[in-house]
């Protein structure tokens, strides 16, 4: 624990002779997990859920049209249901492995390299801009104005995550045994909303580039076996950056703790889920 010039206390580590604020270090740790994906491409592909198509079409509700963005889009969840519901749909990932996984499983759309903070689209060439599972990455100190800039009047940015329903009591159970690194705060429907409320402000207090935002959740799942939702949790990044005896003792205790539930134990069940979402205006 340090002092600032002011005498408050602040936390700051030392390196290199040089002073790490709080600020700085939650920004490493930002990165640190939102580049932990391209490791687990083909797995993030073959077991994370889509998106409930009643929350994409409430995504698209408010847009001036269908030209649609979609930021962050990982190997493509979400831009395959913009695509089905007939969206004209660029889709831009910054990690190499998760952008080639996109492009083998969605060959017609076009899919270019790039991040919320560096869009490679020109000014108001977009009618909206969807974000599944990835806006809490964005830096939107910067990336809100990079996302203004390609929205069109009147455009809509919207950010969708799917949560683990842990109304239910099996599902709460394996959230406290899987702990925050495999479903956290955001991943649940009970705290989801506070979670994401600001996640289209500028964290310095710089200019709102957005309107007041607009919350709503739908109802989704996912069919699952034990070990496929093992797979699942997997893939999530608090679980990608842990070290590897650690995270193999994790997977071990949810994997163990769904051979002892019922409904769980054997055979294909539905995971129950939400689809979640937060929409704003561009001003």
């Amino acid at each position: 624990m340090g002092r600032t010039d002011d005498g408050t206390e602040q936390d700051q580590d030392c390196v290199r002779g040089r002073v790490v604020t709080e600020q700085e270090r939650r920004q490493d740790e930002r990165l640190l997990h939102s580049s932990s994906f391209g490791a687990a491409a083909v797995a993030y592909d073959e077991h994370r859920p889509d998106y409930a198509q009643d929350a994409v079409r409430w995504a698209l509700g408010h847009a001036p049209g269908l030209r649609v963005l979609d930021l962050g889009a990982g190997t493509g969840k979400l831009t395959a249901s913009l695509v089905a519901w007939g969206a004209d749909v660029v889709a831009v990932e910054p990690d190499a492995a998760m952008l080639a996984e996109l492009r083998r499983a969605l060959p017609d759309v076009r899919a270019l390299a790039g991040s919320a903070e560096a869009i490679p689209l020109p000014d108001g060439s977009v009618d909206a801009v969807l974000s599944g599972n990835a806006m809490h990455w964005f830096d939107m100190d910067v990336a809100g104005a990079e996302i203004a800039r390609v929205l069109a009047p009147g455009g809509v940015l919207a950010g969708l995550w799917n949560v683990f329903d842990d109304r239910v009591d099996w599902v709460d159970g394996l959230a406290r045994v899987g702990g925050s690194a495999a479903i956290g705060p955001r991943d649940v429907p009970t705290s989801w909303r506070t979670e994401t409320a600001d996640m289209h402000l500028p964290k310095a207090g710089g200019a709102a580039w957005f309107g007041s935002p607009e919350q709503d959740e739908f109802p989704h799942g996912q069919r699952r076996t034990a070990d496929s939702l093992v797979a699942t949790l997997a893939t999530k990044a608090g679980m990608l950056v842990m070290p590897e005896q650690e995270r193999e003792a994790a997977l071990g205790r949810m994997r163990a703790y769904l051979a002892s539930r019922p409904e769980t134990a054997e055979g294909v069940f539905t995971l129950p889920m939400l689809t979640c979402g937060l929409r704003v205006r561009r001003l």
